[in-house]
């Protein structure tokens, strides 16, 4: 195999996945139905391991795992979970327990190749790592680790050091869920796969991007976990940045991960550091009375800011992220707003034609938009906006679970779906001047679109608005 550093990565396929961490919380909502749909598809074919503190057995792992998938909305085929079930088995004891690797070992004698998944507290993954290599189950294995991946630039650099100590790079596989999704996926398929969008993505004719990771839910019971983390680590380090490199980065020179992780690379490397003075923090009202919030806490539950990306293709375009918990509804949409035409002619009398504007909608109802231009019949008064787009929905069907993506590539060796690790660097760098602020965050009203100062962000003209939907009925054309 060539040593290009386009080269993709030499990864093996499993024999067996040992899932730390399966009675957690994150297996129960997003892994456990995960991997039952890739029973259901026939994805998964070999044994699930968990491994996990406490005094079950294999039949109440079982029971969980139904009352997991029920949870998770999915009518149960009898046959389907019978194969499931059949496959899963558990181990339980201490991480910091050498008995417990010792029996994980002899349950995993005779497989050939082994993932290890850790779906288990970050300030555990150094442990589980080590204990993994003192009982020889680093040889023929890979590691898979769940985000964050570090808390800061020089954390982030600690952990890969430490893990590497047992894992070298091409069997260690950074998880960030938004990469699993196929609709973030289908950002860089649709600009690079239609010769209609590729051309005009650039500075010529893109005025502005607004990106935006809304939810209508506050915090819930995560207090505890979300005060130590804020919406900055929580999803704008990882999940928001990566939408923006799909959306900018060049084309990939060769088709597979390495290749598109240099060309990630080389746009996050290009994009300068936040400005506080480009950055709104907000809070909304009640949070500091969410159980395991600290009562003067000072973290953002709401976060905007203005980014550029200095390289030949984005110079002086500027990149919107907002992102924020309790505001008025939940979607996952990138707005790219086209420049205005040089002349105005069809506006009316005291109006300016709107500009076109192609919309991303990346979580629930996703599908891509593009509002263009058609002539009213009233003469005089102006051209008509109209929606032209696809609902991924209505066109492919069922869309695999981000997590069931993720899930096979661990198991399968395919590192696409995963962060290139220079990349997780970048973003590090590039929120670390609005890591730890000293302003207190704006108090905004629960079911707003947050601090009314992220609309005076510098140079924005205005939030594009989103609906509840990236198409209304009968809205597609």
């Amino acid at each position: 195999m060539s040593d290009s550093p386009l080269s993709p990565a030499r990864m093996e396929s499993s024999d067996a996945l040992v899932l730390f961490g399966i009675t957690g919380d994150l297996a129960k909502k997003m892994l456990l139905p995960a991997l039952y749909r890739l029973t259901e598809s026939g994805k998964l074919t070999v044994p699930v391991i968990g491994v996990a503190a406490g005094d079950w057995d294999d039949d109440a792992l079982r029971r969980h795992a139904r009352e997991a998938v029920v949870a998770a909305g999915t009518d149960i085929d009898e046959a389907v979970f019978e194969r499931f079930a059949a496959g899963l088995s558990l181990i339980t004891g201490d991480f910091a327990d050498d008995t417990t690797f010792a029996r994980l070992r002899d349950a995993v004698a005779g497989f050939g190749f082994v993932t290890h998944y850790l779906a288990i507290p970050p300030s555990l993954f150094t442990t589980v790592a080590a204990a993994l290599a003192a009982a020889g189950l680093n040889r023929d294995a890979r590691l898979v680790v769940e985000k964050p991946f570090g808390n800061d630039l020089d954390s982030a650099r600690k952990l890969q050091d430490e893990l590497s100590a047992h894992f070298d790079d091409d069997h260690l596989l950074r998880v960030d869920h938004f990469l699993g999704n196929r609709a973030v996926e289908s950002l860089m398929v649709s600009r690079f796969a239609n010769t209609l969008l590729a051309p005009i993505w650039h500075r010529a004719y893109v005025d502005n991007v607004q990106i935006t990771l809304a939810e209508d839910f506050d915090v819930a019971d995560r207090g505890s976990f979300y005060d130590r983390v804020g919406c900055l680590r929580d999803v704008v380090q990882n999940h928001m940045l990566q939408v923006l490199a799909f959306l900018t980065m060049d084309p990939p020179s060769a088709g597979n991960a390495r290749a598109q992780g240099l060309e990630k690379w080389r746009v996050l490397h290009a994009t300068r550091t936040m400005d506080p003075a480009d950055t709104v923090r907000g809070q909304y009202d009640g949070y500091r009375d969410v159980a395991g919030v600290q009562p003067d806490s000072a973290t953002e539950t709401y976060f905007a800011t203005r980014l550029f990306i200095d390289n030949w293709r984005w110079s002086g375009v500027p990149f919107y992220l907002r992102s924020g918990k309790a505001l008025a509804l939940t979607a996952t949409e990138v707005v790219v707003e086209l420049r205005e035409p040089p002349l105005e002619l069809f506006g009316g009398e005291h109006s300016r034609t709107p500009a076109n504007l192609i919309r991303f909608r990346i979580d629930g109802d996703t599908g891509i938009r593009a509002d263009l231009m058609v002539s009213k019949p009233e003469k005089g008064t102006g051209p008509l906006t109209v929606p032209v787009g696809v609902d991924y929905a209505q066109v492919l069907g069922r869309q695999e679970l981000p997590y069931e993506n993720i899930l096979h590539g661990a198991v399968e060796g395919d590192p696409e779906w995963f962060a290139f690790f220079p990349t997780v660097l970048e973003c590090w760098r590039i929120v670390e001047p609005l890591l730890d602020p000293a302003d207190p965050p704006v108090a905004y009203a629960r079911g707003s679109w947050g601090p009314r100062s992220a609309d005076r962000l510098p140079g924005l003209r205005g939030w594009h608005e989103l609906g509840t939907r990236l198409f209304d009925a009968g809205q597609v054309h």
